[in-house]
């Protein structure tokens, strides 16, 4: 079964999603995205809880980026965008059971950033 959340839709103030439930789930996938650019940047960034109500930082975000046979997976704690566009990431969930998560959108200067949350069971 495959859910779908809108975590962020259009804000122009940092702001803190509604926390997603993700118990269980096989795969948790992110598209983040900035629009009205005019300087400055949006900044998304992660928190999971095991009992849906403490929340702490998440630091398991793999981007989307080119890296050679060689490489590991690429961890991060956030992402910024800086420009009118749009990123697909996901969360390493391999080693790491979680209740929910809330996505946190930080803005800088302008624009307005959305996020949405494909979470696969």
């Amino acid at each position: 079964m495959v859910n779908y959340y809108k975590a962020h839709e259009a804000v122009a103030a940092t702001a803190t999603s509604v926390a997603i439930p993700v118990e269980g789930a096989r795969k948790v996938s992110f598209w983040l995205n900035r629009t009205n650019h005019s300087s400055g940047s949006t900044a998304f960034t992660f928190t999971g809880s095991v009992d849906g109500t403490n929340f702490v930082a998440l630091n398991n975000i793999l981007t989307d980026v080119a890296n050679t046979n060689a490489q590991t997976n690429i961890r991060v704690a956030s992402v910024s965008l800086a420009s009118d566009t749009s990123q697909l990431v996901s969360m390493d969930i391999d080693k790491l059971a979680l209740k929910a998560i809330k996505v946190v959108c930080t803005i800088t200067t302008d624009g307005k950033g959305n996020c949405n949350v494909l979470v696969e069971e």
